[in-house]
């Protein structure tokens, strides 16, 4: 990846960092199914005035529709419920540790099941290295005395990511705000019954609670999604997956500035690790390193 790239990714995280805390406080306020309507159903009303504010066209081949329906069910519609859900049995902070199981699915999946990358010995070498990292930062124990369904459900969430995020490579072609929006259209149209079934009614909410729905929607989806498929298409989707373990690292930079809170050794450690993924997965510095030796 190029420096845009890794800024972009950097800014993903902090928008996803955010997501979590979000999830935490509508988990009072509204059911899980809810919950996720109202982040997809806001962030594809978002993004249909964005696409007709910057005039881009909003025809989508017909054969690629149904693949905007399967990439919404892999990327949004179950993911999003179950952290909702997940965020009512355990912490958000445990909700952002077990997301960082992300990049190793993806991994898996982008090699082994859909074969659409290499895996090679670095990238299994990173993303090993930034889950341990992610593991020191924030510490095994945070994830100990809380519910085993709430952490079961965040691992699925990921696991689903893992198959989300490499298939929204076979949408290439269209431009990455188009991407965003079908698929969020397409995550409405499918949760839109589910919610009417299973919590009809409308949502009562205080004012944190609509702040955190239209935050979620507009900053942690909408411009989220504008940010992802771009990294996607230029960086592929092992690359972009790493985004989940900078998302700790971004909180902890946040509570450091902003909140004052100290930052230890391990954390400094977890960060270390992190690095050192990050780089094995991004190559430049052993081919450095290799073209010294040659040399």
């Amino acid at each position: 990846m190029g420096g845009a790239e890794w800024l972009l990714l950097v800014m993903l995280s902090v928008l996803w960092a955010g997501s979590f805390l979000f999830y935490r406080v509508l988990a009072a306020e509204l059911p899980p199914l809810t919950t996720g309507f109202g982040r997809v159903g806001i962030g594809a009303l978002a993004m249909l005035i964005y696409l007709r504010a910057c005039d881009i066209p909003r025809v989508v081949p017909r054969p690629m529709i149904p693949k905007f329906f399967i990439l919404a069910t892999l990327n949004n519609v179950i993911p999003f419920t179950l952290f909702a859900w997940a965020e009512t049995r355990v912490t958000s902070g445990t909700a952002a540790i077990l997301n960082a199981m992300t990049p190793i699915f993806t991994v898996l999946v982008a090699s082994l099941v859909l074969r659409s990358e290499t895996l090679t010995a670095a990238r299994v070498i990173g993303v090993l290295a930034g889950f341990a990292g992610v593991a020191v930062l924030i510490g095994p124990g945070v994830l100990l005395g809380q519910d085993i369904w709430g952490q079961a459900a965040c691992l699925l969430a990921a696991f689903t990511y893992g198959f989300g995020v490499p298939y929204g490579r076979r949408l290439a072609g269209l431009e990455p705000a188009v991407i965003a929006t079908g698929q969020l259209v397409a995550s409405t149209i499918v949760m839109l019954p589910l919610v009417l079934v299973f919590n009809p009614g409308p949502p009562t909410l205080d004012l944190a609670g609509w702040a955190s729905l239209i935050g979620l929607a507009l900053l942690s989806t909408a411009l989220a999604y504008l940010i992802f498929f771009r990294i996607l298409a230029r960086a592929g989707a092992t690359n972009l997956s790493l985004v989940t373990f900078l998302i700790p690292v971004t909180s902890l930079a946040l509570g450091a500035s902003l909140l004052r809170e100290p930052i230890t050794l391990s954390a400094l450690g977890g960060v270390a690790l992190i690095g050192i993924g990050l780089a094995a997965i991004d190559g430049r510095v052993a081919r450095v390193l290799g073209r010294s030796r040659a040399g």
